[in-house]
């Protein structure tokens, strides 16, 4: 079963939430949340991102990030930016993109659901990167951004929550500059309180949809306060950390495509030649007709030309679930063997765009001379993401891109 818990958040003033709300934090670069925040005291990104307010050249891992953020945080609440309920609330956030709607419940995690499996996760972490947000956490003594968590969807779950959003005015109503429509509803009612943390304890699994570095770093943080405390108890509140519950079936993940530097030295004519062995290649005019329709199925751009690459049949392990994914078929059966890509994770030859830019973005980039070709992949489906999760396994790097993004700093956690 997954417990949940409601909590007394720290959230912006109303007429602040707008200003306040901020893309997370491992969304935009340094330099692109300082230009992001600029003019703007009141963004979220003065905490989630506390480097945009030292010198540009200074290593963002330094203590002195973190001490900023953390003085960030407290400067925020003092003036009165932040405001914390009276009671322990649960919170509905609702986002619209386009004609795609998504809601989802805004709650505290439980951390030994993370440390036990029953949270899974279907990729793996850096220490680097967990090290950094186990020292916001600590040193900010906040989840200051939710875990997008998504679940099997339930009916009685779903039924609840639109009832509350048809029968309850909204706390903040906003667009973000993305045309991405942001709503906020805040339950204080006990009694449905009740009813949605009981819902859960039925739900047998959660799953981590996005933000992999900060459940895991939250969790690490839970078990070291936990190991240090002698009064340890279970029920602080660094036992559980902040996450935002989606039906499974209302998540959207979007494209996530490559690019690579070059085409490891051989001429266009060979590299073709190389990768019609695993691929039928079929030039296309245009990104439109090259355009991924189906799974299986590529597009890919040389200076001046789109292709449509087919996976041929027998070049991949159909009934595996990692090595059929697309991005598996991909770096298995090109990138890796024909362009020398062995680690991804590391290479610094290759590069991952978001399908929220676009195809154009791709071909931009190699046009430009920036990178000598561009992958374009068909998405990984939330179906394929949790049977990997349930057999144990790891998707490759940069596999789901999900969109809308949630926003940081519409509601905090604090850890005591």
């Amino acid at each position: 079963m997954i417990k949940i818990k409601a909590f007394k958040g720290w959230r912006p003033r109303p007429d602040l939430a707008a200003q306040i709300a901020a893309l997370p934090y491992d969304v935009l670069s340094s330099e692109e949340a300082r230009v992001a925040a600029a003019g703007n005291p009141y963004s979220f990104l003065h905490v989630s991102k506390s480097e945009i307010d030292l010198p540009p050249e200074i290593n963002p891992y330094d203590e002195s990030v973190y001490l900023k953020a953390a003085a960030n945080l407290r400067q925020m609440q003092t003036a009165g930016w932040l405001i914390q309920e009276n009671s322990d609330a649960l919170y509905i956030y609702r986002q619209i993109m386009d004609n795609h709607v998504q809601y989802g419940l805004v709650a505290c995690a439980y951390v030994p659901d993370y440390l036990e499996g029953r949270i899974k996760i279907h990729e793996l972490t850096r220490e680097v990167k967990e090290c950094d947000r186990i020292n916001h956490v600590n040193y900010t003594n906040a989840n200051t951004g939710p875990v997008f968590l998504t679940y099997r969807a339930q009916a009685e779950i779903d039924a609840h929550i639109k009832h509350y959003t048809m029968t309850h005015e909204p706390l903040y109503d906003f667009t973000t500059t993305d045309n991405i429509r942001h709503t906020l509803w805040v339950i204080t009612d006990r009694d449905l309180i009740h009813k949605l943390v009981t819902f859960f304890e039925q739900i047998p699994c959660a799953y981590v949809a996005d933000g992999h570095h900060r459940a895991k770093s939250a969790a690490m943080v839970g078990k070291m306060r936990a190991t240090v405390n002698p009064h340890h108890r279970g029920d602080e509140e660094y036992n559980w950390f902040l996450a935002a519950f989606f039906p499974h079936d209302q998540l959207q993940i979007l494209d996530y495509n490559r690019l690579v530097k070059d085409i490891n030295g051989l001429s266009p004519d060979v590299f073709l030649a190389q990768i019609s062995e695993k691929f039928e290649i079929t030039p296309v005019i245009g990104s439109d007709q090259a355009h991924p329709r189906s799974a299986r199925e590529f597009g890919m751009y040389l200076p001046g030309q789109w292709y449509r690459l087919v996976a041929r049949v027998g070049t991949f392990t159909a009934d595996d679930p990692v090595a059929s994914l697309d991005v598996s078929i991909l770096q298995n059966n090109l990138l890796a063997p024909v362009l020398g890509i062995a680690d991804p994770r590391r290479d610094e030859r290759i590069d991952f765009v978001g399908g929220i830019r676009g195809l154009t973005e791709l071909q931009k980039r190699v046009d430009s001379g920036e990178m000598a070709v561009a992958f374009a992949l068909y998405p990984t489906s939330v179906e394929q993401l949790m049977e990997i999760a349930d057999a144990g396994k790891i998707m490759p790097p940069k596999s789901t891109w999900f969109e809308p993004k949630l926003r940081s700093g519409l509601v905090i956690h604090m850890l005591e």
